[in-house]
């Protein structure tokens, strides 16, 4: 039978990308004691690996020092990592990759689901990731899908924010509070020297979404001055008998 413990299930195209856009969240559920699992359909090894290309470095050494990277990083936020290696620029999808999501999806069981948004014009990479997360989920719902496993029942996806959001769509309708898990946050982010100039920008980030944070939580309700956060996008619906 599924496991039916609280479980997040995080998609993401490249090593890198599940640190900046959701280590925060990550974090937050394995303090809570939750099972996090990081699925990396990439190691963002041709096109998020600049500084090791122009260290002349080869393309499987490339993608031994971003696996070792990201297993640190998760490592660092309590989570478990995986790794398709299906390549990136571009990450194709295919049935093969998507049947391995189905898999792990069954395999999991996840209550929550984080992936990309569905538009990015600056990578394509993103949204193929996206798309093949979807599709995995509807297909492991499918009792009829061949794959080991119960069927999975309905989890919410969550898009998380992009590098440069304006461009792609998002307009984030959740806010998460993620001041208690910043510094696990940080550590991973320092965690992928391949993309150091990011460690700022997304602390930074984490700084503005926090203000949002309070904002959007009304007046004096405890939150302290370095509040921390991160901006998601709800995919489908959410069902509740109480609207709050």
């Amino acid at each position: 039978m599924n496991n039916t413990e609280p479980a997040l299930l995080v998609v993401s195209a490249h090593a890198g990308d599940f640190v900046w856009r959701a280590g925060g969240a990550i974090a937050a559920a394995a303090q809570r004691g939750e099972r996090a699992v990081v699925v990396c359909l990439s190691y963002g090894e041709r096109g998020e690996s600049a500084k090791a290309w122009r260290e002349g470095k080869g393309l499987e050494e490339i993608k031994a020092i971003r696996r070792e990277e990201a297993e640190n990083a998760a490592a660092a936020l309590g989570a478990e990592v995986r790794f398709l290696d299906a390549g990136d620029y571009p990450l194709v999808p295919t049935r093969e990759l998507v049947d391995q999501l189905v898999q792990i999806y069954r395999e999991v069981n996840p209550t929550v689901v984080l992936t990309h948004p569905l538009v990015d014009p600056y990578n394509g990479d993103h949204p193929a990731a996206a798309r093949m997360a979807l599709d995995a989920r509807v297909l492991a719902q499918a009792i009829g899908y061949d794959a080991p496993g119960d069927p999975l029942g309905a989890p919410p996806v969550f898009f998380f924010e992009p590098h440069q959001p304006e461009q792609c769509d998002f307009k984030p309708n959740v806010l998460l509070d993620i001041t208690e898990a910043f510094a696990a946050k940080r550590k991973a982010m320092e965690c992928l020297a391949a993309q150091q100039h990011m460690w700022d920008y997304y602390t930074d980030l984490a700084t503005r979404r926090g203000v949002q944070v309070k904002r959007n939580a009304g007046p004096n309700l405890g939150f302290s001055t370095d509040t921390k956060g991160e901006a998601y996008m709800r995919y489908y619906p959410q069902v509740t008998n109480t609207l709050a």
